[in-house]
């Protein structure tokens, strides 16, 4: 019997993993670790049947923030570690354009949404107003209009508004495990 030899995908599984068990205990400015949010950004997609793709999105939009070395609650520093372009990097080739278009685009979601929508912006968590102000603040007119053109626009978005609800302090959700089979 020849002796079973873990796949390309499964060795990626294992190195993302890796990085949620190593690095997803840390803290970002907000109530809930990396993980935590994590987690609760994909089981919000997953209650509202998102598709695969997306809820994928929302489990590894922050990987970026745990990859990086700048510490915990860098926006309390001043410090924007583009981590949705860092994530989106190191994902490249697993992943296709569809999972990373809102990996990469949920920082430019919140600035889409905070220039439509003041009661969105006012709604913000302490610490993402604080980031808010170090992406760039609220879109231009012109920056709006070309980031509706985008593909993925609206999974975008949506990635963004779940992860402004995965915030809650111990809330239950699913295990890490549970999102292999994507």
């Amino acid at each position: 019997m020849a002796e079973s030899t873990p796949t390309h995908v499964d060795r990626i599984v294992a190195q993302i993993f890796r990085v949620f068990r190593e690095r997803g205990h840390r803290h970002y400015g907000e109530s809930v670790s990396e993980q935590e949010h994590a987690l609760q950004t994909a089981e919000f997609a997953r209650q509202y049947s998102e598709p695969d793709a997306l809820v994928l999105s929302c489990l590894l939009h922050d990987y970026g923030h745990m990859l990086h070395d700048l510490g915990e609650n860098i926006a309390d520093q001043g410090v924007d570690a583009r981590h949705e372009e860092l994530g989106a990097w190191l994902l490249k080739d697993w992943f296709s354009e569809e999972i990373l278009q809102p990996i990469r685009q949920h920082v430019a979601s919140k600035r889409y949404l905070c220039w439509r929508n003041t009661q969105y912006r006012d709604g913000l968590s302490p610490s993402s107003q604080r980031s808010l102000q170090l992406q760039g603040g609220p879109m231009s007119e012109q920056e709006a209009s070309e980031f509706e053109a985008l593909p993925f626009f609206d999974q975008c978005v949506r990635l963004r508004l779940y992860d402004d609800m995965g915030k809650v302090p111990q809330m239950p959700t699913a295990t890490i495990e549970s999102y292999e089979p994507l």
